[in-house]
């Protein structure tokens, strides 16, 4: 493939990828690690609690991106990502082991929000949806590799080689960073003031159409992420992560081949295809009863992703502020968490830890695809000087 966005982008994406692959890696088994230690009716915490903390840093991580610089909050994250990966073995309760996924999501607040930054920078403004697309690919490719490795390496090795693995990919993602140049120019020296937060701080009020669909679709990504290891169990598929290996799979086909999608004929038109997959793989889940109507309902949610997920972002892109896309940032990753603390801890309410509670959980999905596509169309019909 052509170096088409240069050394930047292409050392960002890997780096990323290492990023995302390594926290997806234990994702598929942390359900069992924390019924190991009694927190069996804790499960829906294992995301919540990551997703809070990842949100709580978000104002932090975006404003300090646009003052000390995108490289350096990258890092912190990565480093994060390796101490936290490297003490879960330790883990002695459910308590502590529930604390330490509170302050693991604040590697996940700081490097995709200085990584997001650092993207937009580097990439014309004409390519963005085909460029989001082809960084997607990479952060999909770390959600598979992980999730699907994650598990065997669990089952052959045991949970605290899996935990060392993951901060050692972390570690590998910092790596790749070194030769990735700042963008910033002049990037401030790090003080206490810049930790002061205000209101425009925390939210960028241009994004916000690309963030309401960003809370509503990523919902339903917290009811999988809790939910799709569940159901391997009850169809009695061993890897935990299966679900992901064939949603990675059809995302990076339709994110290879449609990722120039919404360049062509619009943000909004593309989101709105993909949130019609979306409602559909919600329905199918809610209806999965064998092997073949999981790995279908899998490749229609790797299909929802790949068209939707580098719209918003490009979308994103496109509404930001050219001296505020750290905040810019920042704020679609709040909702991206927001979302996927709503699906998550659904599942405390609507998820017994039984077969026959699974439809009720993805019927919620439905409401919030659903929700996302009459937003999406009346933003259509009402904005239409907004991309």
């Amino acid at each position: 493939m052509k170096l088409k966005y240069g050394k930047n982008f292409w050392l960002l994406t890997i780096s990323m990828f290492f990023f995302m692959t390594s926290f997806n890696l234990i994702l598929p088994e942390l359900n069992d690690f924390i019924s190991s230690l009694g927190g069996a009716d804790k499960k829906g915490l294992v995301i919540t609690l990551f997703t809070i903390s990842a949100a709580i840093s978000r104002p932090f991580s975006g404003k300090l991106t646009d003052t000390i610089g995108r490289k350096k909050v990258i890092y912190l994250g990565i480093l994060f990502s390796i101490l936290i990966s490297w003490a879960y073995p330790f883990s002695f309760s459910v308590l502590f082991f529930l604390t330490l996924r509170f302050l693991h999501g604040f590697s996940a607040g700081f490097t995709p929000t200085g990584s997001t930054a650092l993207l937009t920078d580097i990439i014309p403004a004409n390519q963005r949806g085909r460029a989001m697309g082809l960084w997607g690919t990479f952060i999909s490719l770390g959600f598979g590799v992980g999730q699907f490795s994650g598990s065997w390496i669990g089952i052959n090795f045991g949970m605290d080689a899996l935990f060392i693995i993951s901060g050692a990919t972390s570690l590998l993602s910092g790596v790749f960073l070194l030769k990735v140049e700042e963008t910033i120019e002049n990037p401030q020296k790090f003080d206490g003031s810049q930790l002061k937060v205000k209101w425009n701080d925390v939210i960028e009020p241009s994004v916000i159409p690309a963030a309401v669909v960003m809370l509503l679709t990523t919902a339903c990504t917290g009811m999988i992420f809790v939910l799709t290891p569940e159901i391997s169990g009850f169809l009695g598929i061993e890897n935990k992560g299966f679900f992901f290996g064939f949603y990675v799979m059809s995302t990076i086909l339709v994110r290879l081949f449609a990722s120039s999608l919404s360049d062509r004929i619009g943000r909004r038109e593309t989101m709105i295809i993909g949130v019609c997959m979306l409602f559909l793989s919600m329905l199918l889940l809610a209806r999965v009863d064998s092997y073949n109507s999981f790995v279908l309902a899998a490749i229609v949610f790797g299909l929802a992703t790949g068209v939707s997920s580098p719209t918003l972002f490009a979308w994103t892109a496109d509404l930001s502020h050219i001296s505020r896309r750290g905040v810019g940032a920042g704020t679609i990753f709040i909702a991206l968490e927001a979302g996927i603390m709503i699906g998550s801890l659904s599942t405390l309410i609507t998820y017994d830890n039984t077969a026959d509670s699974i439809p009720e959980v993805f019927l919620w999905g439905m409401v919030m695809s659903a929700l996302a596509l009459v937003y999406l169309l009346w933003h259509k019909l009402n904005r239409q000087s907004e991309f």
